[in-house]
């Protein structure tokens, strides 16, 4: 019987739709599940969604929804959202599901009859994001130590799970379980900021909402996220509050590996195994905290307006090139940074320079001299050893990265083989071989071990990028190969017949592809407030009302057109310089679809004059001219022409 392997996430919270931060917990516990999967393990790998809180019930309100409808939404999205990216989990679980809530009854019950969980009354700074209670000391300027969010003082009778009983049994499992939490800084951090200067009892129960699982004999609290949440890992595996635990349970348990973000390794790491200690049961393996993805000016948020969506990013690029930027581009424990621009560089270097380009060209030769059959390699030299002791290394380096959780240098591991090979690919000279004259052997030689370079690259590539390794293997005329498969060279059987060589990843135009991303979020923030304009509209509601001071800080100005050029490679922006009344302005437009340079030469404009300067396409854009949307299309704003530029509109 193969070995099990338990994989949990962190179930996501459903407050709203998850960004691509959110995503690439379930993208990266994809990758190890598949490969474990490759190991020969018997994986069990769950995800789900934490549904339960007061965050959640104010935020159905506002929707004019039950929670229950609010939930089933954002659920709804988060399932989608994890299809798409093409993650194999084995369970989906939500915690309004009614097994889970009874179980969670019957957990907190026995944690109370056995004196682990007592009624007093707690009183401190609150946050409802967070739905955490601090003391003055842990607030830092104030607010709240997790979200940086305000607080406010509250004050609640509540039932408390007796941390402190356990905190010592809990520092001699840290210590003598070395593997327990990585990456190493993570346990440093829960010993020496939490564990040592004394574990405070836990809130467990709340009174001040009623969107959760209620005390069954006091009704009018309601389960606390710590033990309702943290306890999805066993009860949807088979726990069993009396004792009577499922086989499946049995198998599983305790979990290999709890997945989870940076933010919340101390709920995983002091309060959960708290809980299983009263419970009686064993402890998970190892809690891995990932790092952060973040914007290049710091952590997404939608105050911000740098929120980034999966399900966008893989409608641009493909879900296999979201997949690898996310797995490759944070490090083992350092935050990694995302934006569009670095997104296409990556797809360029990486997927289009290195893997598509040596895939293409190998195929394509083997068309090209071979009629597109595989012939079998001749004698060696020296270049080819070379090139084969790389390939017969690969896949053990991948394995021991992919063990000690380093993903990223996994990856890496694969890339230095493509690159490897496509050196060979110059050293040998295929091009020059297969001229009238050339050495049709040798060439047989330098094609086959191309295409079994490429062979163990996209079984190595599987659990990374599964639909492009699929391609890869169609275009070699490969089946679906195995682990064990990527250890070996020589495995592609002469005469065999390879598919027809296809593009996996085309170079992007960058400069014109960040113009089509910014054109389209403008578009769609038009379409978005003229739906909410028209649905207000419909209530009878005005638009939100703005004071004379906000007004007062935008500046317009008549301004005039001394020149007009289309941008190169543009076809919706014209480039104008214009006379604002102190001096010439650059001002980009994207209405070269409605107008002419020659129509708008001379014409005199409404200029927004202290808008941020911002590029596009490589050219300074220092204002925006008014327009409005006629029914042919943009209609700029023209002036009379009579009126000076530097004109105050008012």
């Amino acid at each position: 019987m193969p070995k099990k392997y338990y994989l949990t996430t962190a179930i996501a919270y459903t407050s709203a739709k998850p960004h691509i931060g959110n995503t690439y917990e379930i993208v990266l516990a994809d990758s190890i599940a598949r490969f474990k999967r490759m190991q020969g393990y018997d994986v069990c790998f769950q995800t789900g969604t934490d549904e339960h809180g007061e965050k959640i019930q104010l935020k159905a309100e506002a929707a004019g929804m039950t929670p229950q409808e609010y939930v089933d939404r954002i659920a709804g999205e988060i399932k989608r959202i994890w299809d798409l990216m093409n993650t194999t989990y084995d369970r989906f679980v939500r915690t309004t599901d009614p097994a889970h809530e009874k179980k969670i009854q019957q957990i907190f019950k026995k944690l109370y009859d056995q004196g682990d969980i007592y009624k007093s009354e707690y009183e401190g700074m609150y946050c409802t994001p967070c739905e955490s209670f601090f003391t003055e000391s842990q607030l830092i300027d104030g607010k709240c130590p997790d979200c940086g969010r305000e607080v406010h003082p509250a004050k609640e009778e509540a039932y408390f799970f007796r941390l402190s009983k356990y905190a010592r049994k809990l520092e001699e499992h840290i210590e003598s379980h070395p593997e327990f939490i990585q990456p190493p800084a993570r346990k440093n951090e829960m010993i020496n900021n939490f564990i040592k200067p004394g574990l405070q009892d836990l809130c467990v129960s709340r009174t001040s909402f009623n969107w959760g699982i209620p005390v069954t004999f006091d009704p009018g609290h309601v389960v606390y996220v710590w033990i309702d949440a943290l306890s999805n890992y066993i009860t949807f595996a088979g726990y069993d509050p009396e004792g009577n635990h499922t086989e499946g349970y049995r198998h599983y348990w305790p979990a290999d590996l709890h997945l989870i973000g940076k933010d919340i390794v101390r709920f995983h790491t002091i309060y959960w195994p708290c809980i299983l200690m009263a419970l009686g049961e064993p402890l998970p393996k190892q809690v891995f905290g990932h790092p952060w993805l973040i914007m290049s000016d710091g952590k997404m948020s939608k105050s911000k307006g740098n929120v980034l969506y999966a399900d966008d990013l893989a409608a641009l690029f493909g879900v296999d090139a979201v997949r690898y930027f996310l797995l490759h581009e944070i490090p083992y424990a350092s935050d990694g940074v995302i934006s569009y621009e670095l997104i296409m560089e990556r797809i360029n270097a990486d997927l289009a320079n290195i893997l598509g380009n040596l895939v293409n060209r190998t195929v394509s030769m083997t068309h090209k001299y071979f009629g597109g059959i595989v012939r079998a390699a001749g004698a060696e030299t020296e270049l080819d050893r070379s090139l084969k002791a790389v390939a017969l290394e690969t896949a053990d380096k991948v394995e021991e990265h992919m063990d000690a959780m380093r993903i990223a240098d996994a990856i890496d591991d694969i890339f230095a083989l493509l690159r490897r090979a496509n050196k060979y690919v110059d050293e040998t000279e295929p091009w020059i071989l297969g001229k009238p004259g050339g050495d049709a052997d040798r060439l047989a030689t330098v094609l086959y071990n191309l295409l079994e370079c490429i062979r163990i690259g996209a079984t190595l590539l599987k659990p990374f990028m599964p639909e492009t390794a699929e391609k890869i293997f169609e275009q070699i005329g490969c089946r679906d190969q195995t682990l064990e498969e990527a250890k070996k060279f020589g495995l592609l059987t002469a005469g065999t017949a390879i598919g027809k060589p296809e593009i996996l990843f085309a170079r992007i135009d960058i400069p014109k592809k960040l113009e089509e991303i910014q054109s389209a979020a403008e578009k769609n923030k038009v379409k978005t407030e003229k739906k909410a304009a028209e649905k207000n509209h419909a209530k009878g509601e005005k638009p939100a009302c703005i004071s004379i001071d906000e007004f007062s800080r935008i500046s317009l100005r008549a301004a005039r057109i001394k020149s007009c050029v289309p941008v190169p490679k543009s076809d919706k922006l014209l480039k104008l310089e214009v006379d604002n009344g102190s001096g010439i302005k650059q001002v980009l437009s994207g209405i070269a679809e409605y107008y002419r340079p020659e129509q708008l030469i001379g014409k005199t404009i409404i200029l927004v004059d202290n808008l941020a300067p911002a590029k596009l396409r490589g050219e300074l854009s220092e204002g925006m001219l008014l327009a409005a949307d006629g029914a042919d299309g943009v209609q700029v704003v023209f002036l009379d022409d009579n009126l000076q530029p530097g004109a105050v509109i008012r």
